[in-house]
Formats: C-alpha cells, structure tokens, sequence
C-alpha cells in the first residue's frame, strides 16, 4: 500500500512537473528494464519482492542502471512501511526517528519497515555502526545503493547481513526502449508532442549515455522541448541535436574511486598484454575523462620496469621522458606524448624477470633471519677493523679477470638464486 512518501498529490506533481526521468520510472517489475540477472523471472530478488518477504540487501551498481528506480517499485509492492532517505542530507537525528518509529509501529500493530538509503557510502563508520543493531534485530529492512564497491564502502558487519545484488550497466536495446517508452507515452513521458526521431538519433543517444537512463531521458527532454514548448507542438530529434543536447559524452570516471583503478588494471594489463589499441582506448577514457595526467605518466615509468624491463632497457628512458614532458606541457598538449609511449610500451618486448626476482627478494628479506655482512665483503676502514678480520679473504674481481669463486649472498641464502641466467 502506499506510504506516506510515495502519495497520490506526490505521484500526480511527479507527473506534472518533474524531470522525465522521474516520471518515467516503472511503477511495475513489468516495466523495468534491465538487470535481468536479478530480477528476471524466476530470479530469487524477484520472487522476494512479489512475495514481499525481503531481506537486508545492497544494490551495487552505476549510476542510472535503476537501484533507486527498482526501490520505488518494491515501494508500491510492499505491505511494509516504506521509508526513504538519503545519506548525503540524512544522518544520526533521521536514523533515530526512523527507527523509533519502526519499532513503535512492530510493537503495537506488527507492521515491518523497509529502509531505503540511498548512497549508503556517504555514510561513515559510525553511522553505519549506528544502523547495524536495528537491522540484526529486524527493526528495519535495510535497502542501501551505491555506486561503489560495498566492499570498501560498507561496513564489513553490516555487509555480512545483507545481500548484495550487483546492477549491470543498462544495454543499449535496454535504453532504446526506455527511451522509445518516454517518446509515445501520454500521460508521464512526451506523448503529447509530435516527436519524430530518427532511428540514428536514438542510437546515438542510448550510446552516449552510456547506460545511464537518468542521462538519456534529461536529454531526450531537453530537446524535445527546445523545439515543441507547447503540448500539440511537433520535434525532430536529429543526430546533431542529441549532440547538443548532451554537450559530451556522459563518461563515468571518478578519480577517487572505483572505477580509476578498473580502468588503470585496464591500462596496465592491455600494455603487459602487448595490445596497444586496447591501451590507447583505455588511456583515452582516463584523459578524456579529465585524470591527471602525470599520474598516468608514473604508472607508464613502472610498466616500463616491471613488463618491459630488461626486454627493452630503453623503455624506462621513454617513459621518464614522457613524463618530464606532460610536466613541462600538460593537457592537451601531451595526450599525444602519453599516448605514444603506452603504445612503445605495449609494443615492446616483455620481461618479468626482475619483476620477479625482486619480488623473491622481499619474501626472503621478510621471512629469514636477517645475518651480518660476510666478513670478507666489509670494508674495513680502520685498523680495528682490519684486526677483527673485515675484507679479509675478499678477492677483488679485476685482478680475476671477474672468474673468481666467492659467496656474496648470507651463509643461510648461499647458492640462492633469483634470475634466470645467473
């Protein structure tokens, strides 16, 4: 039944007045689109919602791939109080009232709450702390989205009682038929314009948005209404309107979080993998998206050593060389100067051999005892120490045309060996 947030007089302003992508939204699992993986028929979150019989859970996912959207659905469908608010405006005061509320309310008429949080990663440790005993007790269902990783993000307790359903970025079929919903739909979407769209306007649209229906829909209504101001007014949706409309393409990129270091693995992994177009295109959706360029330019100083590494000994100059240059230069100047050197790099050959001997060494280093310098490898300074017997025995290689037999390596590590050729 509805709630007091999701009333008549709220639905029919909706309708009247807010953004498309507010109207737009299902108010049924029929016409949700998208994350058939979690709610397709037969799907374990479909069946709890229709049998409103829900647990805590997470919905983890980009933006715009329908975490609020499917939230609201659940609203309409449950018989339980359906509370929502948001961590960004929300805090210790709301959460104390919410659940005082929700445990009045199971008390005396054995009425469940559903709490639906909305970026549930704003809020910090003790917050999340603060929720945790109402949702272990059953006080309140607990719905939080977010956009980044619940692993990080969210308490590790709070995360251990609830269930995470992941939201995948929406396709483009998905958002062509969203969008198509909105253009023909009278009484929430556009319906009572004349809109004629051609075909590659839309595709365009559903590919620019990159899967975010939030991002497609604003638009979509923003060039239907430049053009038809008045209900009964007609609009040609073009592939140089849509363009402007969006002004760029919607890229989702955040230098704080997630998503920067999917796409430097992405990077990194396309140049150890000798693929340079994959390189440059993920190198482009970091520049593009406005990351820092430098940084960019010290992770290519390290594939150079770590991938490349004694395969081309010239790729650690090449890559200290692109950075001076993107210091000297910036953005955009030195997009070029990045991009050529991911493409030596990918293009170079590949040696992990002191990569990893190196990494051999810091086991050993950190797993056996940690001896003293061989004598006869100690330089001896002062008499007392020539007496005590530093340097003593050591054979100076030149004078052995480098063929003299010594040990360099602590007693316990003697014939150890961490590269390949030696």
């Amino acid at each position: 039944m509805p709630n007091d947030l999701f009333t008549h007089k709220f639905e029919q302003d909706l309708k009247a007045h807010g953004p498309l992508a507010d109207r737009m939204r299902p108010q049924t699992l029929e016409e949700f689109e998208g994350q058939a993986n979690i709610v397709g028929p037969g799907k374990l979150l479909r069946q709890a919602i229709v049998a409103d019989q829900l647990p805590s859970m997470i919905f983890w996912g980009p933006p715009g791939s329908g975490k609020t959207t499917l939230a609201s659905v659940i609203a309409r469908l449950t018989r339980s109080v359906f509370v929502q608010f948001s961590a960004v405006s929300s805090g210790m005061k709301e959460l104390r009232e919410v659940v005082g509320q929700a445990e009045e309310r199971r008390k005396l008429h054995g009425t469940r709450t559903v709490l639906f949080l909305d970026e549930i990663h704003r809020w910090n440790k003790s917050q999340q702390d603060a929720l945790l005993p109402y949702v272990e007790r059953g006080v309140v269902t607990l719905i939080g989205a977010t956009t980044e990783n619940p692993s990080f993000e969210v308490n590790a307790a709070l995360l251990s009682r609830s269930r995470v359903f992941v939201f995948e970025q929406l396709s483009l079929e998905a958002l062509s038929r969203i969008l198509q919903r909105a253009i023909t739909d009278r009484e929430r979407g556009l319906g009572q314009f004349r809109v004629t769209a051609q075909p590659e306007a839309l595709t365009l649209l559903s590919t620019l948005a990159s899967g975010d229906a939030r991002v497609a829909l604003n638009a979509l209504e923003l060039a239907v209404r430049t053009q038809a101001k008045d209900p009964g007014g007609a609009a040609t949706l073009t592939a140089a309107l849509i363009k402007e409309a969006l002004q760029r393409t919607h890229l989702m990129y955040d230098r704080a979080g997630e998503e920067h270091y999917n796409i430097i693995s992405a990077l990194h992994k396309s140049v150890r993998g000798g693929d340079a177009n994959a390189a440059l295109y993920w190198l482009g959706r970091m520049l593009e998206a406005g990351e820092d360029p430098l940084y960019v330019a010290r992770r290519l100083i390290r594939m150079s050593v770590e991938d490349v590494g004694l395969a081309n000994p010239a790729a650690l100059p090449q890559a200290l060389a692109c950075y001076q240059a993107c210091h000297v230069i910036g953005m955009p100047e030195c997009d070029v100067i990045l991009a050529q050197c991911a493409v030596y790099l990918a293009r170079s050959p590949k040696s992990v051999e002191v990569y990893r001997a190196y990494g051999q060494v810091k086991q050993d280093v950190k797993t056996t005892v940690n001896e003293p310098v061989p004598l006869h490898l100690r330089n001896a300074s002062t008499g007392l120490m020539r007496e005590v017997g530093y340097g003593k025995g050591y054979k100076y290689s030149p004078d052995h045309d480098w063929q003299e037999e010594q040990e360099y390596l602590p007693a316990s590590l003697k014939g150890r060996k961490y590269l390949e050729d030696n």
